[in-house]
């Protein structure tokens, strides 16, 4: 089989103005980026049609090495809708550069089931990531100025929390000193970046509601502490018009198309493990703007992007999804269940049976929020029949659906057995209203307790000395009624990376919790993780390169 950026750059990708058009979205809200790329003007959102929309949560179990193909199976569903006669239109998050270049590659889809032009969507798009990344630098460039004509006086700032991002990975910046070399070049002091992803700009970006919500949520960005511990925030500044202005014209969501000529509105990319994991708001109110089912994915496990979809998006704009579907693949089925990697592609039904535990609790977190869910299987061909009927049989025991998948291979076509379920599940009406995990109400650890306990299905948490004087500030500014965003690796319902499977009992260590004013939501750092992701030893930037003029090496 070709390789993905092969039968991306062969397909024929029509004009976006033809799909404008084809969706009734006028010349002149259409706003374009060469021939195959489009911002559409935001104020098109039409709340009416918002709420009769059917939205879509695509999520999946933990990820593994062997990957598991979450954004494959939500454009593989929209193209299968499409086949089937249905109004779907797909909305993802837009790929960062570190992970482009470092281990993950890129965040397209993969096979026949991608958005295109895959190149411009993998690199710098329409821009939205330079905004994010400008904005928020011109935020420190703003507040480092303020504190070098203020300093020696009681208007500079005791501490600075705001920190530096950018769109690459790059440990080396994690933690730096800056304004060396004299007093004309600024004031010493500790330092460090955060990657795009992370920012609170980008998580601002991405649950804002429009144009006048963003410069609100600017103006209330935390800063630092002022000489007598007086919060100073953007507003306080004076620049919060300033940053606005550089985001105003991102805001606008992005339009691309599927690999069969649907539209797809790819938009904002925080990710899951160390941010909220899903795209814009506006991506996602525009795609329910004009489709009768949008389908949106929340970035890794439903541990992570599915818990804080519901959590904290879902909560913030008041929208609901009517199903959830819930991605897992035989290969990472037996990892969890102890197989070794160089084995999981050989049949192993013991091992597909013991990993599914792993599915069991995701599973089960889903219906306990109150969702349907469709397990969809992705399938390679190596699966089994034994083992897929088995599963199939497995899942209508537990009270879900079950469909296989094979967008990747057959594109639309593979994957309308799943977009009949996922409709037949829909017209069944039988998912509930969100049924959250905590309570706004509850203090800061008792929010992170009932995560670590109902969802992950640990023991209890262990706030550290940082966090704990991070709390106090947290309760000093009256913010305890802010969701929670836990900040932990992917690879494990624990902060252990190396606990596959269904890690269970351990007590969370919560090492730090930031205050993210702007964006409304406290993250609470577990563990390990950091927020400025490192490369592996063999980037995929070794294998990307420009021959005869074509982009070579993008996964």
């Amino acid at each position: 089989m070709k390789t993905d950026i092969e039968i991306a750059q062969e397909c024929q990708i029509r004009p976006v103005s033809e799909i404008a058009v084809e969706l009734g979205i006028s010349k002149e809200k259409t706003i374009p980026f060469g021939h195959y790329k489009a911002k559409i003007n935001f104020d098109l959102i039409d709340e009416q049609k918002v709420a009769q929309n059917n939205l879509i949560l695509v999520t999946a179990i933990t990820p593994t090495k062997a990957g598991i193909g979450k954004t494959t199976m939500s454009i593989a569903l929209a193209q299968g809708m499409k086949k089937i006669g249905k109004n779907a239109i797909v909305a993802l998050r837009e790929p960062s550069l570190g992970p482009c270049f470092g281990m993950k590659g890129g965040a397209c889809g993969g096979g026949y089931s991608q958005v295109v032009p895959m190149e411009d969507i993998n690199l710098h798009f329409t821009g939205d990531f330079h905004a994010i990344t400008s904005a928020n630098n011109m935020i420190s460039a703003l507040l480092d100025n303020y504190q070098y004509y203020n300093r020696g006086t009681t208007k500079a700032l005791k501490q600075i929390t705001w920190k530096r991002v950018l769109d690459v990975n790059d440990r080396s910046l994690r933690f730096i000193v800056s304004g060396l070399n004299g007093s004309s070049n600024g004031i010493p002091q500790e330092a460090g970046f955060d990657i795009t992803a992370a920012s609170e700009i980008m998580a601002i970006f991405c649950l804002s509601k429009n144009l006048d919500d963003l410069r609100k949520r600017i103006d209330h960005i935390l800063l630092g502490y002022t000489a007598d511990n007086k919060p100073f925030t953007v507003s306080d500044l004076g620049i919060g018009g300033a940053i606005t202005v550089l985001l105003k014209d991102a805001l606008n969501p992005n339009m691309v198309q599927t690999l069969e000529g649907g539209a797809a509105f790819v938009h904002g990319g925080p990710f899951a493990n160390i941010a909220h994991g899903c795209n814009s708001v506006m991506a996602t109110k525009m795609a329910m703007t004009y489709s009768d089912y949008t389908i949106t994915e929340a970035g890794f496990a439903a541990d992570l992007g599915a818990e804080k979809f519901l959590n904290i998006k879902c909560r913030t704009v008041g929208i609901a999804p009517k199903a959830s579907v819930l991605v897992a693949t035989s290969q990472a089925l037996k990892m969890h269940g102890g197989v070794a990697l160089e084995d999981i592609s050989k049949p192993n039904l013991t091992g597909l049976k013991n990993g599914l535990k792993n599915l069991e609790r995701h599973l089960e977190n889903l219906q306990n929020f109150g969702q349907s869910v469709i397990v969809a299987f992705n399938k390679y061909h190596f699966d089994t029949d034994e083992e897929m009927k088995y599963l199939e049989q497995w899942c209508y025991e537990k009270g879900a659906e079950f469909a296989l998948n094979n967008g990747f291979v057959q594109g639309g076509e593979g994957a309308v057995a799943l977009a009949k379920k996922v409709v037949e599940v829909i017209e069944k009406k039988t998912s509930k209203p969100i049924q959250h995990t905590y309570e706004l109400s509850d203090s800061i650890p008792e929010k992170l307790r009932k995560i670590v306990t109902k969802i992950y299905r640990g023991r209890d948490i262990h706030l550290s000395k940082n966090a704990l004087a991070s709390l106090k500030k947290i309760e000093a500014l009256e913010l305890t009624h802010f969701p929670v965003c836990i900040a932990k690796t992917q690879y494990s319902f624990s902060d252990d990376a190396s606990q596959l499977g269904v890690a269970s009992d351990f007590i969370l260590t919560i090492e730090n919790l930031i205050i993210n004013r702007g964006a409304g939501f406290i993250v609470a750092v577990a563990g390990e993780i950091m927020r400025m992701p490192g490369l592996p030893k063999v980037p995929q930037a070794l294998s990307i390169d420009i021959v005869n003029g074509k982009v070579t090496g993008l996964a």
